[in-house]
């Protein structure tokens, strides 16, 4: 995600920090090429005029703060107007003073409401909600059908009626359900919609009125842009959006809607869908977004993910087994395991400070089929060779390549990464004494 315009904004700032003495002049030539990479990235134009207003005003005459040089005080700038664009602070979910919260989702047909809906309701069941999912889209064939599907998957139930029943009553329906059931939870699967159909867009206000839910989110396609932006804006002014979910924002290499829909519409972002699975909704937090733009990493949504997906004694283990030089290619392959878990290895490395180049490029269909290739060639060693890969001379080589249907060079390749991963442990190691200037801030 925001490849593009992370990439051009990098490149900006490197050159200004660097820098020991800024002048206006430098400033304003930085920030010209700011606003053309966020023109490029499909940022609306006044939010763009407004956001380099701000950091040219707080950035020109900049004495030097402390121990910072100017042009590190400047990248600090950027990265606080950066957070503040995209809404300053983390926007949770509104919750209703008596059972149960009603969350109406909204949108264009196509944006992902649907699958968005059974997402939310994995996040919530996570975090020990108990929701119920309310089939409202009476519309698009099999949209039914498709919300039981993927409610059986995360494991909520799905209210629907027959066919013919109004979108009104199957809502109104469905709370009376969740009241009658002790579900603290409702979240309303409603048809996508164009925001210039009166007819229907006048359905979704009695819907609200009605239910008086304390979240009505719009499910927006990240990958549309400044038209995401457009949608926002009109739904907004029908139904006073409380907040935004971006979906395919993995897929988005822009990032103009995730950069202009707070500004534009005041609704926060509050998720956003970043991969395929069901578990690949995360809540949005703008300051992490921002370090992620700025090439800082998101140590912290790292650290959550692999709170939720490793095994803690395992990863003990393992951390013990390399700090002993233990770690062979069995616990390589452990690792690699694990990793798979936390999700794409291009947004895994996007979140370590300082690997944000060396993720471009990598697409998870090739991510997936090398790891697959790596996990062959490994359970192709005897245990003696994964325990001590330095015994791997030329005939073993060759015959570990057949085994596994691979090439010398590919086997060759695997060893040279291995002995690789080996070096980056010992870095790591380093960056952990470090402190805080080992996680790339370049305030620090």
């Amino acid at each position: 995600m925001f490849d593009a315009l992370s990439s051009k904004l990098q490149e900006v700032l490197k050159r200004l920090r660097g820098k020991g003495k800024l002048t206006e002049s430098d400033v304003n030539e930085s920030l010209r090429e700011v606003r053309l990479a966020l023109l490029e990235a499909d940022v609306n134009f006044k939010v763009v005029k407004d956001f380099v207003q701000r950091i040219k005003e707080r950035a020109v005459g900049q004495d030097v703060l402390g121990s910072l040089t100017p042009g590190q005080q400047v990248i600090k700038i950027v990265h606080d107007e950066l957070t503040s664009l995209m809404g300053g602070s983390a926007a949770r979910l509104n919750v209703s003073p008596k059972p149960p919260t009603v969350v109406l989702l909204v949108g264009l047909q196509g944006s992902g409401k649907t699958t968005t809906a059974a997402k939310l309701a994995l996040h919530l069941k996570k975090q020990g909600r108990r929701p119920l999912l309310v089939a409202a889209d009476v519309y698009r064939p099999a949209a039914v059908k498709q919300l039981q599907v993927v409610g059986q998957q995360v494991g909520v139930t799905v209210h629907a009626e027959d066919p013919g029943t109004p979108p009104l009553e199957i809502a109104s329906s469905g709370t009376r359900r969740a009241q009658a059931e002790g579900y603290d939870t409702v979240i309303v699967d409603t048809a996508g919609r164009l925001h210039i159909d009166e007819e229907l867009m006048k359905e979704l206000e009695e819907i609200a009125q009605a239910l008086s839910p304390a979240e009505i989110l719009l499910v927006a396609d990240a990958m549309t842009g400044q038209e995401a932006v457009n949608v926002a804006s009109a739904f907004n002014e029908r139904l006073r959006l409380t907040g935004v979910i971006l979906t395919k924002l993995d897929s988005d290499a822009r990032g103009g809607a995730a950069l202009s829909i707070k500004a534009a519409t005041g609704a926060p972002i509050k998720f956003v869908g970043v991969g395929e699975k069901m578990d690949a909704l995360e809540p949005f937090h703008p300051d992490r977004m921002a370090s992620r733009i700025l090439g800082m990493g998101d140590v912290l949504t790292l650290i959550e993910r692999a709170e939720q997906a490793l095994d803690a004694a395992k990863a003990r283990e393992l951390e013990k087994k390399m700090r002993s030089d233990e770690f062979g290619f069995e616990e390589f392959l452990e690792q690699l395991k694990q990793v798979r878990r936390l999700g794409p290895l291009d947004q895994v490395l996007g979140m370590i400070p300082g690997f944000g180049k060396m993720r471009r490029g990598i697409s998870a269909d090739v991510e997936e089929k090398e790891l697959t290739r790596i996990e062959a060639i490994i359970n192709s060693m005897t245990r003696e060779e994964r325990r001590n890969p330095s015994i791997i001379n030329g005939s073993r080589r060759r015959r570990i390549a057949l085994g596994s249907g691979t090439s010398v060079q590919d086997v060759n390749r695997l060893l040279k990464q291995f002995e690789q991963v080996r070096a980056l442990m010992k870095q790591v190691q380093s960056l952990e004494k470090g402190g805080r200037r080992g996680l790339g801030f370049p305030w620090a």
